[in-house]
């Protein structure tokens, strides 16, 4: 009886090695692209047909009784590439647009803390209380002359800044629109109200006006970001993250000019996300970030490498007849009788 014939396990097992390779090449080609760009995919098939002749041979050797030492170490350091290149295309594809969104929230986080230390370092006329209280109703009275249901300076308005009035003890002026632009009207209202409660110079007026746009504009771009589909958010959030981070360090500049560095410390920031897709980026992110995603990835790219192999020596039994090398003969005394 032929004992390397196929059996049906081993045709299943053979069946399931391709489809897993299969899969692990695509993955590789992808993985490798930022490498070797075009060449990715003639390594990628070079690798994983390299893959599935050595689960050939393993069969064999077990079958044979022979040791797999060595070729399970051929196996894992080229199937360590694969590994490292799947992981790649994968944590890549699954974790891209989440990589974006969460740099530009940092961005406009930093952005809400640079505005909040520049301010606290302004020299203001009153008190914190007083101050704090105008500012909630300089708020509520930009959002009343906004509001699209009674644009301008109408009842509400009004009655917001004679209470701001009474608390600055001083008269606040009624600006009037440029043609229909109310949210130009009430920035500027909200600015006035800025230069009386400060004693600011000018070159403070306009670093204060500048973060504050800057707040505003990127508080808006990245709301309308979250709303675009994830291949929209994809294409477009490069871009918004190297101009948010342009215009962060350039107003974080003009702080230090401005208030100098007795007063602030800023230290410029710098994005990573034009490593996005390079494999050392890949395993940096997901290691600082290490959760149940990230182990979940890692193990899908383990199982999709190194399960065929394990999974062969587990199921190929050895031939009975190659199952020790000695024969054994049972030998016995001879009695010859005496005539």
């Amino acid at each position: 009886m032929n004992r390397n014939r196929l059996k049906p396990i081993d045709l299943v097992v053979g069946v399931l090695a391709v489809m897993l390779i299969s899969v692990s090449f695509y993955q590789t080609w992808l993985g490798l692209q930022q490498i070797f760009g075009p060449a990715s995919f003639i390594i990628s098939l070079v690798l994983s047909v390299m893959l599935l002749i050595l689960c050939w041979l393993l069969r064999d050797a077990k079958l044979e009784g022979s040791s797999t030492a060595g070729l399970m170490t051929i196996y894992v350091f080229i199937a360590s590439f694969c590994f490292m290149a799947n992981f790649n295309a994968l944590y890549t594809r699954f974790m891209r647009t989440d990589i974006y969104t969460t740099e530009l929230r940092d961005i406009n986080e930093n952005f809400n803390l640079l505005e909040a230390d520049v301010n606290s370092k302004f020299n203001y006329r009153y008190d914190d209380e007083t101050k704090q209280n105008v500012e909630i109703l300089k708020k509520q009275m930009i959002e009343q002359i906004k509001d699209p249901g009674n644009k301008g300076i109408g009842t509400r308005a009004q009655s917001l800044i004679r209470d701001i009035e009474k608390l600055l003890g001083q008269r606040v002026d009624f600006l009037t629109p440029v043609g229909n632009n109310y949210v130009d009207l009430a920035e500027r209202m909200g600015n006035q109200i800025d230069v009386i409660l400060t004693s600011l110079t000018p070159a403070e007026t306009e670093l204060k006006i500048d973060l504050n746009n800057a707040v505003l504009k990127w508080n808006k771009k990245i709301q309308e970001l979250l709303l675009l589909s994830n291949e929209e958010k994809d294409d477009i959030s490069q871009g918004l993250i190297d101009e948010s981070i342009s215009e962060y360090n350039k107003l974080g500049n003009k702080a230090l000019t401005v208030l100098g560095a007795n007063k602030i410390k800023f230290t410029p920031v710098f994005s990573k996300t034009q490593e996005v897709g390079k494999i050392g980026y890949a395993f940096e992110h997901a290691i600082e970030n290490f959760g149940v995603y990230q182990f979940v990835v890692l193990m899908g790219c383990v199982l999709l490498d190194f399960l065929m192999p394990i999974l062969l020596l587990i199921i190929t039994k050895p031939d009975d007849k190659n199952r020790g090398s000695g024969v054994f003969k049972r030998e016995g005394k001879v009695l010859i009788p005496n005539n």
